[in-house]
């Protein structure tokens, strides 16, 4: 009996085998056709794309030469002059973003002036981290001075916030320049202050488990360029 089994599990894996044999072979049939067919359509697009391309250039050689005919009979200078003409606005037409021309610069802004009728030209800057007490102290300096002058204040002053301040003295001068094209030389410090910012709290430990607190304050600059004499 056992041998009769394992007679008939070995026909049943024969069978499978041959079964799965003759599976594999369709399938590969199956693809060699596939691909067979789609090279012949693969073939007649491009046959019908060569065929369309030969009509064409044909039908182009024989207008050119239409053309050509009727430009010699007519003499030929006017469709010249529209050739060049149409070529032109294709060129034009086809040129770049960046090579387009630039437009002209508006006209600048009269500069501010106060009620005396002094030129007032204005930079602030805000949310500065400094104290507002040690930036009063760099201020106070430079505060009725020409511009020159409190440039070289700042630059000589030991104080971390005179960097501060500087950049916004050559701000209120660079807006002074471009948006009013005024004279940096002819130019004073007319109005130079601080005010307080918000405060950010911070806590740090202390001993006997304690948190001390740390306020970090910020700073709102704001400096006012006047001309010498008050008027422009």
């Amino acid at each position: 009996m056992a041998e009769r089994r394992g007679i008939r599990r070995r026909r049943k894996k024969d069978e499978e085998a041959t079964q799965a044999e003759a599976s594999k072979e369709a399938v590969e049939q199956e693809a060699a056709e596939e691909k067979a067919e789609a090279s012949d359509e693969q073939a007649a697009a491009e046959a019908a794309e060569t065929e369309n391309g030969e009509a064409e250039t044909a039908k182009q050689a024989a207008a050119e030469e239409e053309a050509e005919a009727e430009a010699a009979e007519a003499g030929g200078e006017p469709e010249a002059e529209e050739e060049d003409a149409t070529t032109a606005e294709e060129k034009t037409g086809r040129r770049r973003r960046g090579s387009e021309v630039a437009p002209a610069r508006k006209a600048t802004t009269p500069a501010p002036r106060t009620a005396d009728g002094a030129i007032a030209v204005r930079a602030s800057a805000k949310y500065i981290r400094c104290a507002p007490r040690k930036a009063r102290l760099v201020v106070d300096h430079i505060r009725g001075r020409p511009v020159e002058q409190a440039r070289a204040i700042l630059t000589n002053t030991p104080r971390a916030a005179s960097r501060d301040v500087l950049k916004l003295l050559d701000s209120a001068i660079a807006n002074a320049e471009n948006n009013h094209e005024l004279v940096a030389d002819e130019l004073v410090v007319g109005q130079a202050y601080v005010d307080e910012g918000p405060t950010l709290k911070r806590y740090r430990p202390r001993a006997l488990g304690r948190a001390t607190r740390i306020r970090k304050r910020t700073s709102h600059m704001t400096i006012t360029l006047t001309t010498t004499d008050g008027n422009a």
